[in-house]
């Protein structure tokens, strides 16, 4: 006997819509987590250490890292190189996801910085394993398998380019 829900398509159309608000939620928060370091708003950073006022947003972080990896991660903090790296990957990432343009990358790109961020947080406090940057993670997978299904996208006009067509890798 088929399951009536997986044959209905209003049911389909409604697991996109919900994968495309999420998103765009996450869009949206690697986009404030960009706008929040370069301008210090206040929340996450103040604004005596926004980038534009000359602070570094990677060093109340990484010199904060106190793992295993904390001589790695502490050597990065405030590196020029780092610095624009984690700015332009915040940016890039936030902005494809939510315009729906060049999810693959970002969803690879946000998983990468979201990996590096949950290696400089060990050992986790409240888990042993898991915490936000790994459920984060898991969510950039489910948006990446969910690619072709993307509802409140520019990924049709995004993949009809033709650097798209001739480089997969931009989809």
């Amino acid at each position: 006997m088929v399951n009536k829900l997986t044959t209905n398509k209003r049911v389909d159309d409604s697991v996109w819509y919900a994968i495309a608000a999420t998103r765009i939620l996450l869009g949206l928060i690697f986009l404030w987590a960009f706008f929040d370091k370069l301008f210090g708003l206040g929340f996450a950073t103040p604004a005596t250490k926004a980038w534009i006022a000359g602070g570094s947003p990677t060093m109340g972080f990484l010199k904060s890292v106190e793992g295993p990896f904390a001589d790695f991660f502490n050597s990065l903090a405030s590196m020029p190189i780092a610095d624009w790296l984690f700015m332009i990957g915040l940016l890039a990432i936030g902005a494809g996801l939510l315009k729906g343009i060049a999810v693959r990358l970002s969803v690879v790109a946000g998983s990468v910085l979201l990996f590096m961020m949950w290696l400089a947080s060990l050992p986790l406090k409240t888990n042993p394993v898991i915490d936000d940057h790994i459920v984060y993670i898991v969510v950039l997978l489910i948006i990446g398998l969910s690619m072709n299904h993307q509802k409140w996208s520019f990924a049709p006009w995004w993949q009809k380019l033709p650097i798209v067509k001739d480089h997969a890798w931009l989809k």
